[in-house]
């Protein structure tokens, strides 16, 4: 029974930590939680809704197919969505400041205008340009001033480039071989 208690206790302190929540009341806690993952979740509802599939047809038969929009765009929005949401929380938890106010509404900000791109489905290439590099630096706004509130909260909305180090790695050496599909 006590290695339940201490496996219960070791995971309310890495929740604690993760979420950057010591000596926040546990009402606090939640509330951030459903209203950040709850802005999130209603602005990708929102951009999902306006969002059509286009219908595309098929050489042969004509039979329509329909399919979302692809580019870089649509790699970059989902990331954006959930990672900063993760850092939103941390940020959430800090102490009551100017500094939390500002980057909760860089946040709220970057969420809604990714809602706005995501529904206007950017077909041009300078626009989709101006949509990354517009959610890019939303992103980048918050994770500076979500660094100066809690270092992992800023680490979390910007991290570093080895993620994409390692993706680069994994692609070069799938080039030229045979994929599963």
């Amino acid at each position: 029974m006590a290695s339940i208690d201490n496996a219960l206790d070791d995971a309310r302190d890495a929740a604690t930590d993760f979420l950057n929540a010591e000596g926040r009341h546990p009402g606090h806690v939640a509330l951030g939680v459903l209203l950040t993952v709850g802005f999130a979740l209603a602005a990708t509802a929102f951009a999902s809704r306006t969002v059509r599939p286009q219908p595309r047809y098929l050489a042969e038969d004509d039979a329509p197919i329909t399919e979302r929009q692809r580019g870089p765009l649509s790699l970059i929005l989902p990331a954006v969505f959930s990672v900063t949401t993760l850092s939103a929380v941390r940020v959430w938890n800090a102490p009551a400041s100017r500094e939390r106010a500002v980057a909760m509404g860089l946040w709220a900000a970057a969420q809604a205008l990714n809602a706005v791109w995501i529904a206007m489905r950017p077909a041009s290439r300078s626009l989709q340009i101006g949509a990354a590099m517009s959610s890019a630096g939303l992103a980048a706004a918050f994770a500076h001033e979500a660094r100066k509130l809690d270092a992992r909260a800023g680490k979390l909305a910007a991290p570093s480039g080895s993620g994409v180090h390692l993706a680069n790695l994994v692609q070069k050496k799938a080039e030229g071989r045979p994929t599963v599909h």
